[in-house]
């Protein structure tokens, strides 16, 4: 069970804004509520031993909340803005409070991560964050000001292909610097 709702919460995230531009006009929004937030719960007994995650359980919980019992469909296209601001909160607390997010990452691979690498860890939390600081700007944006058709494509399509290119030029610069040193 814990390994399928690991895999559920990305995938509503990834599908999420195809769900909203089809079913917009025939699901009430306290039935998207409602399925959202089921799918946090699912996840929230591993979600709240992680740090931040309480934060962001309550944070998505109230959201949902909020969209259920407003029923402004409007409210729907928030979604992808609130994980980013939710996963800019945790990378971004993570520089403060430390260990810097990635460290965490690349210490379950790597456990006796060398000393030379740490430093390298927190700049590459420190794109995380512009990147969330960007994409939850741009989402709003979208969200405000232009068609639902835009906000799919950015939020659907184009915001995965920024992640994939960050991950892969994170993954070639990791291994030029591993070959170097």
């Amino acid at each position: 069970m814990s390994k399928i709702s690991s895999i559920l919460l990305p995938l509503v995230g990834v599908l999420y804004p195809f769900v909203v531009y089809f079913g917009m006009d025939r699901v009430p929004p306290p039935m998207f509520a409602l399925a959202l937030g089921a799918i946090w719960l699912i996840r929230a007994p591993s979600l709240v031993k992680q740090p931040g995650g309480k934060l962001m359980l309550g944070a998505a919980l109230a959201y949902c909340a909020l969209l259920a019992f407003s029923g402004n469909d409007a409210l729907e296209r928030w979604y992808p803005t609130l994980i980013s601001g939710l996963l800019l909160c945790a990378f971004g607390l993570s520089l403060i409070y430390g260990p810097p997010l990635v460290e965490r990452i690349a210490r379950v691979r790597e456990p006796d991560l060398p000393d030379a690498a740490i430093p390298y860890t927190r700049k590459v939390t420190w794109v995380w964050v512009w990147f969330f600081v960007f994409n939850g700007v741009l989402s709003a944006a979208l969200t405000l000001w232009a068609p639902l058709a835009w906000w799919t494509l950015y939020n659907g399509l184009i915001v995965y292909f920024i992640m994939g290119t960050l991950f892969v030029g994170e993954w070639l610069l990791r291994r030029r610097l591993r070959a170097v040193a």
